[in-house]
């Protein structure tokens, strides 16, 4: 282990003086390195306080460009930087806070042919991307590795948080083993963020590395952390392995699976409440995750057709239930809200969970299920818009 000079000892005093850090912890920080993949918001506070921590070596990939429109949340980046590429913008900064510390950057988008190159033999992986295919590269490249890696996501008001493959513990595809289908996952463009929201996700995915790296405290590994910023409340959901799931052992390129938009970048996080809900059907239409499964629209109606009576319960927002709400609807609950009207969901009979595509209504689905829901809890899959192409061809779409 590298030893620390006076100058570091005086930096990291008030890490020195931690009985679960002390010299040897620092040591082990100033010998680690960790790869942050995406300079902008989750990757922002994150590389910030990594550098300050000491971690060793700092990589940061990254092919997109500062703009006037990402400072109200990448702290990393200032005005001056605005059209720079933000690896070069990140780095300046990080060299401000921390001359000793070693940042290698990477101008250039993350994927089949290069992942396994660059991500090999960092220690810890930190996620902050916000589109889908990427985050499948980054669980299966780590997997093949054997490399932990921190998730991060955010979404308007709300952040997740996790640690994937770390000591046996479970990998992104165990909690969605497919990717989602297109237009399933905004980005903060598209549904706007709180422009603190990144700073608190991404300084609880930087703890997760430093714990990592230092062997410190409970991680959150089989542990889904959800941050609401409105209700400033965070709750946990249990995630665990899947055991049906094949080990990866090599890259697939999922960007056409996903149709990924053209100039998509992949540094800010984003996903968030969507995130947590691949519809996950693979084609086998029955898989779920915590419990929770899926049933296509025309096998529920089969079903009630043959006396079944499930709770129907619409997950999406008020102004889509204007558009249309699908008939048998017991209740419509905003996602977001479903933790604070557990009450009006009744435990006694089986419950169908229904959203526009599927995608809130897993994530309903999984957090009832960890919420003692023992009857069959099944989500929607596809939401309306299945129900339209399998069911009636007059609900709209939109």
């Amino acid at each position: 282990m590298s030893d620390l000079s006076a100058a570091e000892r005086a930096r990291y005093a008030r890490h020195i003086m931690l009985p679960d850090v002390g010299i040897s912890g620092q040591r082990k920080l100033k010998s680690a390195s960790v790869c942050v993949i995406g300079a902008g918001g989750l990757g922002s506070p994150a590389l910030l306080y990594l550098a300050a921590a000491g971690v060793g070596r700092i990589g940061i990939i990254d092919d997109d460009l500062v703009d006037a429109t990402n400072l109200q949340r990448q702290i990393v980046h200032g005005t001056p930087g605005v059209g720079s590429p933000k690896v070069e913008s990140a780095k300046e900064r990080l060299v401000e806070v921390n001359p000793e510390v070693e940042v290698q950057i990477y101008n250039e988008r993350l994927n089949i042919s290069n992942a396994l190159d660059i991500l090999n033999g960092y220690d810890v992986i930190l996620d902050g991307t916000d589109n889908i295919p990427t985050r499948y590269l980054v669980s299966d490249a780590c997997e093949i590795l054997g490399i932990p890696w921190v998730y991060g996501s955010i979404f308007r008001f709300e952040g997740q948080v996790t640690l994937f493959n770390f000591e046996g513990g479970p990998n992104y595809r165990d909690l969605f083993p497919t990717p989602p289908p297109p237009e399933s996952v905004p980005s903060c463009a598209e549904a706007g963020v709180l422009g603190v929201l990144p700073g608190v996700v991404g300084s609880i995915q930087a703890t997760e590395a430093l714990k990592v790296i230092l062997g410190i405290g409970e991680s959150l590994s089989g542990r889904l952390l959800v941050y609401d910023a409105k209700g400033m409340d965070f709750r946990t959901l249990q995630v665990g392995e899947f055991p049906e799931r094949t080990p990866v052992t090599e890259l697939v390129e999922l960007d056409a699976y996903c149709e990924l938009p053209a100039g998509a970048s992949s540094n800010e996080g984003a996903a968030g409440s969507s995130d947590v809900a691949s519809d996950g059907t693979g084609g086998d239409g029955m898989f779920g995750i915590g419990g929770a499964g899926n049933i296509s629209p025309d096998e529920f109606v089969a079903r009630r057709e043959t006396g079944w009576e499930p709770f129907f319960l619409d997950v999406r927002r008020a102004d889509e239930e204007e558009i249309v709400s699908l008939p048998g609807t017991d209740l419509r609950v905003d996602h977001n809200d479903i933790l604070s009207h557990l009450s009006e969901i009744p435990k006694d009979k089986d419950i169908v969970v229904y959203c526009r595509t599927g995608q809130r209504s897993m994530m309903v689905a999984f957090a009832l299920k960890q919420s003692g829901y023992d009857h069959e809890v099944l989500n929607l899959a596809g939401g309306v818009h299945a129900w339209a192409d399998l069911v009636d061809s007059t609900v709209p779409k939109y």
